[in-house]
């Protein structure tokens, strides 16, 4: 693998995963850096930590809903709370490395804005197969198809696969980066990866 990539990380149920998708390309463009998109279930990584989704956290949950219309002002997101959140949102994963093991990575990525978009800014339920196929045919993506992917043996455990890469990666949030083998966890750590990229290491 090329040495001038950005290992993205993320989870389709996490907003600040959301936030940061919308911005890391852009990023990568700014220091000629291809960014690889690895989504993932949290949920594997809770297991090791112990962790709990955000909103189910005392004090805390009730933080993350005011910063995450912070940031949506703040960047110009557009954003709102979906209906069912958090949710385990399965079927956009399975449907990406699906594409990307056809070698449809541009459309990957485009799928998993548009799934991102779908359920944090226009509160489409693609928890749901049906509704993420749907947001997969405005994409250009046969949507037949697509339902038989997304249940299909083989397409559920790869998902599994690159979830267990990624804790073996010593991977354990959304967004979480990995530039140069150096790690940053969290949406606020982009300014980070930026000076990191302009400077290197600081010490």
């Amino acid at each position: 693998m090329s040495e001038k990539i950005i290992e993205f990380y993320f989870e389709f149920g996490s907003p600040y995963g959301y936030f940061a998708a919308n911005q890391i390309d852009e990023l990568g463009k700014e220091f000629d850096r291809e960014v690889i998109w690895k989504p993932y279930m949290l949920g594997t990584a809770f297991a090791k930590t112990g962790s709990v989704p955000l909103r189910e956290v005392p004090l805390k949950g009730e933080y993350c809903m005011y910063d995450w219309e912070r940031i949506s002002a703040y960047t110009g997101t557009p954003w709102a709370v979906p209906d069912k959140f958090p949710t385990a949102v399965l079927a956009p994963p399975r449907a990406f490395y699906w594409l990307m093991d056809q070698g449809r990575t541009d459309l990957a990525k485009t799928y998993a804005k548009a799934a991102y978009k779908a359920y944090f800014a226009d509160k489409r339920p693609v928890w749901l197969a049906e509704e993420a196929a749907e947001v997969a045919s405005e994409c250009g993506i046969d949507k037949q198809e697509f339902l038989t992917a997304v249940q299909d043996a083989h397409v559920k455990s790869r998902l599994i696969e690159e979830g267990q890469k990624a804790i073996d990666r010593g991977v354990f949030g959304s967004p979480y980066f990995i530039v140069d083998g150096e790690r940053f966890w969290g949406w606020d750590r982009l300014p980070m990866i930026r000076d990191w990229l302009q400077q290197g290491k600081w010490s």
